[in-house]
């Protein structure tokens, strides 16, 4: 069993057995699991419980599972990983990873690669790191990590999850570049050889809301060739 601190993890999973076997399978791994077998019963639960990872199945009775990725990423920041039927069309799982999920598993799977999926996606998140600041600061910047609140000269600033994650990545180390692969793979797992304009799409989102003149960024800057890095 590991001794990695507990997770407190949402399953969503109409298959009542496979959902038992995947619960079992997290509880010996040190986790508290919960399970729901319909879509709205599992958002219900994810609001009020505020888990820190939520694992949802593409094919759900009452409403599909992109819908509940979706509205659990309008909702809250936590991680999501949906799982997918073999025969599931490439472009469900592209949508559904652009509707907020962070990874997929297709169906069938061991429940050694799923635990190492949930482990490895816990890691990414951050729920395991111990001793961390709560308050990230870099100049008149100010950002709560367990609030997820981002407050610029006493002004608040209203942030999408990505673009609180991204800004967190790279305010954990002002003044150094931080990779574009590294960030890719962070914050949306995506792997380097993925050519995408995500990244940039979202440092330029996050320019035009923390930016005094976001033609000419001061606070967060391109390393060209290499990254960005946020000065302090």
């Amino acid at each position: 069993m590991t001794t990695e601190p507990q997770a407190h993890i949402l399953l969503i999973e109409d298959d009542q057995r496979l959902a038992e076997g995947l619960r079992l399978a997290l509880v010996r791994e040190g986790h508290s699991v919960e399970v729901a077998h319909r879509g709205e019963d599992g958002l219900a639960l994810a609001i009020r419980t505020r888990p820190d990872l939520v694992v949802v199945d593409l094919a759900l009775p009452d409403t599909d599972g992109l819908s509940v990725c979706q509205r659990l990423r309008e909702r809250t920041y936590v991680p999501i990983m949906i799982m997918t039927g073999a025969a599931t069309d490439e472009h469900d799982k592209v949508v559904g990873l652009r509707f907020g999920a962070d990874d997929y598993l297709v169906k069938p799977f061991g429940l050694a690669e799923f635990c190492a999926r949930v482990e490895a996606l816990l890691r990414r998140s951050n729920i395991y790191a111990a001793g961390r600041d709560r308050e990230l600061r870099a100049g008149d910047l100010l950002i709560d990590r367990e609030a997820y609140t981002v407050r610029r000269a006493g002004r608040d600033i209203d942030l999408t999850p990505k673009e609180f994650e991204l800004l967190v990545a790279l305010a954990e180390y002002p003044n150094r570049v931080r990779d574009r692969d590294y960030l890719l793979e962070r914050i949306w797992g995506y792997t380097p050889e993925i050519r995408t304009r995500t990244l940039d799409m979202h440092i330029r989102r996050l320019r035009e809301k923390l930016e005094t003149d976001p033609a000419e960024p001061r606070l967060i800057q391109t390393v060209v060739g290499v990254g960005y890095k946020l000065v302090a």
